[in-house]
């Protein structure tokens, strides 16, 4: 499993406004694509601007297997759904490690 990690800057006025379109527009459309296991948005509790996705995927291939022109569509329809646009200030990958007991 390889998780997809974004931290975003909302302006805390809209942060809910940003986190049920996003709910309405991207998690809709991820889940659509091959490999998806779910979604999960952290809020932090001392930054009200701050908004994490932690996103699963079963591979990195099937991640990276999403046609960018998809990728940019969906961008274009939650920008313009938002009516602004909102910087994504950090990115990481991780691949889990199972470990087994034996």
């Amino acid at each position: 499993m390889v998780i997809e990690w974004l931290r975003v800057q909302v302006p805390a006025e809209v942060r809910e406004t940003y986190v049920k379109t996003d709910a309405e527009i991207w998690t809709r459309f991820l889940e659509t694509c091959p490999g998806f296991l779910g979604k999960e948005v952290w809020l932090n509790l001392e930054k009200p601007e701050e908004v994490v996705f932690m996103i699963r995927w079963e591979s990195l291939e099937l991640w990276q297997s999403i046609p960018q022109r998809e990728l940019e569509r969906v961008d274009r329809e939650f920008t313009a759904a938002m009516g602004a646009s909102y910087p994504i200030v950090e990115f990481n990958k991780y691949q889990i490690r199972k470990f087994s007991s034996a």
